[in-house]
């Protein structure tokens, strides 16, 4: 079986390929790379399983403390300027019902999006939320200590995140992905300074990195 030009363009689509079949004269050169753009977003997985979870478990913690309660999202409803928030319980209790399953404060936040747990941090929830949530943090140096230096990364995150389970191509400033996987460390790091040492020992992105570079012949910087 030939792995050429066609083949790739009929599995995968004109469209989708059309980007690396333009850089590129020679065809397997543009294969090389679009291969390398599905490796590169492989070893990303441990590293944003890892911080969506722990992200999801920090952030639910303080909202337990919060308001004294294992459903602490049952009280966006009748609290103003929360109220914006319960449209991510109701379609994930809806999901959870849809499946036959008992709807527990557990499911629920198993549940949430990673788009729900970071509007907590968007400015319009600053008043309400911010003094609580920040303790989600606790290794964040207390110069860097605001809503808005967690809310950036958290959004860059939540965009780079979805390009990667989307299927999107991520393989083309090494640069810049580097600096968002650095920055996902650090923010692991924010929330439990242990964590990065124990995930570094099943990131596979810096090895994935060298070999993109040699394959494609690419600067390793």
């Amino acid at each position: 079986m030939e792995y050429n030009k066609p083949f790739f363009e009929k599995v995968f689509s004109n469209k989708r390929m059309e980007r690396y079949f333009r850089l590129y004269e020679d065809e397997k050169k543009a294969i090389d790379h679009y291969q390398s753009n599905i490796e590169l977003a492989e070893s990303f997985y441990p590293c944003l399983s890892v911080f969506e979870v722990t992200l999801r478990n920090a952030l639910s913690r303080e909202l337990e403390t919060m308001t004294g309660r294992e459903d602490w999202y049952s009280i966006f409803p009748t609290t103003p300027g929360l109220v914006n928030l319960n449209r991510y319980i109701t379609q994930a209790q809806k999901q959870i019902i849809n499946r036959k399953e008992n709807v527990t404060p557990a499911k629920v936040i198993a549940e949430l999006t990673l788009g729900f747990w970071v509007s907590l941090l968007n400015s319009e929830y600053e008043r309400l939320l911010w003094k609580h949530l920040r303790r989600a943090f606790p290794y964040m140096p207390k110069h860097l200590r605001q809503r808005k230096n967690v809310s950036a990364p958290l959004n860059s995150f939540r965009t780079f995140r979805n390009r990667v389970f989307h299927h999107e191509s991520i393989c083309w400033n090494l640069h810049r992905v580097s600096e968002i996987h650095d920055s996902l460390f650090l923010m692991l790091e924010w929330m439990n300074k242990d964590l990065p040492l124990w995930l570094k020992t099943i990131d596979r992105f810096e090895d994935t990195k060298k070999r993109i570079c040699l394959r494609m012949n690419w600067n390793n910087e």
